[in-house]
């Protein structure tokens, strides 16, 4: 099989005739070290590989970090699972300072800046955040079918494993790693029993509007503990809110955020579903695939736009609303069905919104446009081809 090519290389490229310090960004077996790994050997400079999970390679960076790190001032150091040593930072900061060469250090991490203490603000200006998210479909269409890449999700191994029953033992792995050790080590201290069934309670919300309320009755929990736990999955990459669009000051609008598994792989696992026949006659079929398009938009147009819902009180609705600035510039409805209908509530969100692009996303079919001036498309057509007009 050939190799995939993660698009994000370009950007880690560009970025890294720049700054100092690269942090690459993404959840557990995402594949961060691979790659960095590649593009340091691209880079023709030596480098130095250092992973604190290893207690072998946290002792030697644990004695005294900055005589270790300022002994290899001519190499690119590359520092995995960074937020297991967030003390790290202060020290960077020193040795980047003292020299400001371009690509001094990479830091690789499965938490966002926010969970590791003073990251944010102690390399400000020195360091840039690139996120790796698991293969887009774009990245992986020569290899797989949209069906495959959306019942898998894109984590590189169980997408690309043959064996179904392999592919659930990983995700069994990979959510027990996560609520008995990776999460803990971030700061989160709560029973990894009762995260994870938070973690499988958002599951089966996956695409509503998130109730802090619910969830905290059924797990004992207050609101501003639900809150704070699910904060940590956030950080971790586990899960997304995606706000509403409430600049519209004349309409009684929902202002409670939905909730999505950023990776349908995770949510199916979570959901006991393991195959697209099981997923085709559930319940949950259409917020999945609500989830999987919005994450594939999202992975790819990454902070070219701001990404909103809308909903009033009275039930007018659209599940994706693109933002420049306070502009919005596209709206979009995802529909698993190859004929979908244009409701009313679709054509007032996009009278209250005044989008000129206005989209309907659909699993597979040719592209067409309604008498509303809708355009409705194939997931891999947007992608490939509108996504980069709006």
């Amino acid at each position: 099989m050939k190799e995939i090519e993660r698009h994000i290389l370009k950007k880690i490229k560009q970025a890294g005739k720049t700054f100092p310090v690269l942090a690459i960004v993404g959840p557990r077996q995402v594949g961060k070290t691979t790659l960095v790994k590649q593009y340091a050997t691209s880079v023709k400079r030596k480098s130095v590989y250092l992973d604190l999970e290893m207690p072998s390679d946290f002792k030697r960076i644990n004695d005294d970090a900055e005589l270790f790190l300022s002994g290899l001032d001519d190499c690119i150091v590359i520092i995995d699972e960074v937020q297991r040593k967030p003390d790290l930072f202060p020290i960077i900061r020193a040795l980047v300072d003292q020299n400001r060469r371009p690509l001094r250090f990479i830091l690789l991490g499965s938490a966002s800046p926010d969970l590791i203490q003073n990251a944010s603000e102690t390399l400000a200006g020195r360091i840039a955040y690139i996120e790796l998210t698991p293969f887009n479909y774009t990245e992986i269409a020569d290899v797989g079918s949209i069906q495959k890449h959306h019942i898998r999700g894109g984590f590189p191994k169980p997408f690309l494993m043959r064996n179904n029953a392999d592919v659930q033992l990983w995700y069994e792995n990979f959510v027990s790693t996560y609520v008995e050790r990776d999460l803990p080590v971030l700061g989160l201290k709560a029973s990894p029993q009762i995260v994870r069934k938070l973690w499988q309670m958002l599951a089966w919300q996956n695409g509503g509007i998130i109730n802090y309320s619910s969830i905290g009755s059924s797990l004992g929990l207050s609101n501003h503990t639900v809150t704070r736990y699910i904060d940590f999955l956030e950080g971790a990459f586990l899960i997304s809110r995606l706000q509403p669009y409430f600049f519209n000051q004349g309409k009684r609008l929902v202002k409670a955020p939905k909730i999505y598994l950023r990776d349908t792989g995770v949510l199916h696992h979570l959901l006991g579903i393991d195959n697209m026949h099981k997923l085709s006659g559930s319940p949950f079929m259409g917020a999945s695939w609500e989830a999987y398009v919005i994450e594939q938009i999202k992975s790819i147009a990454g902070t070219k736009f701001d990404y909103y819902f809308y909903r009033t009180q009275t039930g007018i609705e659209m599940d994706l609303v693109l933002l420049k600035g306070i502009k919005p510039v596209a709206t979009i409805e995802v529909k698993y069905t190859l004929s979908p209908d244009i409701t009313k509530s679709m054509i007032t969100s996009i009278q209250d919104l005044k989008t000129e692009k206005n989209f309907v996303i659909i699993p597979n079919g040719d592209d067409y446009k309604t008498k509303n001036n809708i355009l409705v498309c194939s997931l891999t057509s947007f992608l490939n081809i509108h996504l980069n007009k709006i």
